[in-house]
């Protein structure tokens, strides 16, 4: 689906934010892509979808490199960025000059969804708040049924509301034949919706791994039952310390998605070497 052979990037030449990366995403996932601030997940996605140049190496989706974004390569690709801008158009209007660039857009699921976000079709998109913009772009990409569709922070600005139906219409559109990328900072955002998590520090992909996967080789635990067990790494939260534990292969429990991008980009070698 996503090939990444060999990414170099820069805005300049004296930093480079990706360094011959590697990556391969594949149909039928919801990928979420974590990072902290300046380490590049708005820039890769951009590098996915074609809207910036790598000074080496190449993206491919669908067997078709990103950089020459060929009308094939465009009609299997909705791209939500962080910062938006929509015209001063009505919903109507949007879907009749801008659906039939993607060959299964839904229409009848884009209002559905409309819907359910409770935003006002009649109203002119750009008179809209940014919260309800966001929610028109979120009903479109999905409604478009593209391959390939990619999310940068699209919570930010939705209420508590809106975050628990961003959801469930998320979890709802997956299908064995698309691949959905979210980059966000609200990791709280991605509960219970992703299935694979990817961590990027340091110009590379630290972890790509499923909840699954990772659920074999570590567990999350309160400091309490950590009890004769020797702690991977511990952190103090909310409801108090919560460890990471090394696990034989049970695979229960659940990601604790914080605590563990937090351990990798600690650097945390033990955590790092169990899930390589």
């Amino acid at each position: 689906m996503i090939e990444i052979t060999n990414l170099s990037f820069g805005y300049s030449k004296k930093r480079m934010l990706f360094k011959d990366l590697n990556l391969q995403l594949q149909r039928g996932h919801i990928y979420g892509l974590l990072g902290k601030n300046g380490a590049g997940k708005s820039t890769l996605l951009k590098n996915i979808a074609g809207l910036v140049l790598p000074k080496a190496g190449f993206c491919k989706v669908n067997g078709q490199r990103s950089a020459q974004r060929v009308p094939s390569f465009l009609q299997e690709l909705f791209f939500i960025p962080e910062d938006l801008y929509l015209p001063q158009v009505s919903a109507a209007q949007f879907v009749k000059g801008t659906g039939h660039f993607y060959p299964r857009f839904d229409e009848k699921q884009f209002y559905q969804m409309l819907s359910d976000f409770e935003v006002d079709v009649h109203s002119a998109l750009s008179k809209l708040s940014f919260g309800q913009q966001k929610k028109v772009l979120i009903a479109f990409g999905l409604a478009t049924n593209t391959s390939l569709l990619i999310m940068d922070e699209p919570t930010n600005g939705l209420d508590i509301p809106s975050k628990i139906q961003f959801r469930k219409v998320i979890a709802a559109a997956l299908t064995e034949e698309r691949c959905i990328i979210i980059s966000t900072h609200q990791v709280r955002d991605l509960d219970s919706l992703i299935d694979t998590l990817l961590v990027l520090d340091q110009q590379q992909i630290m972890l790509n791994k499923s909840l699954d996967d990772i659920l074999e080789k570590i567990q999350f635990v309160p400091a309490s039952q950590t009890e004769n067990l020797e702690p991977l790494y511990q952190e103090a939260q909310t409801m108090g310390i919560n460890s990471i534990i090394a696990t034989e292969g049970e695979g229960y429990g659940k990601v604790d998605m914080e605590l563990l991008f937090n351990a990798i980009i600690s650097k945390n070698s033990s955590v790092l070497t169990l899930l390589k």
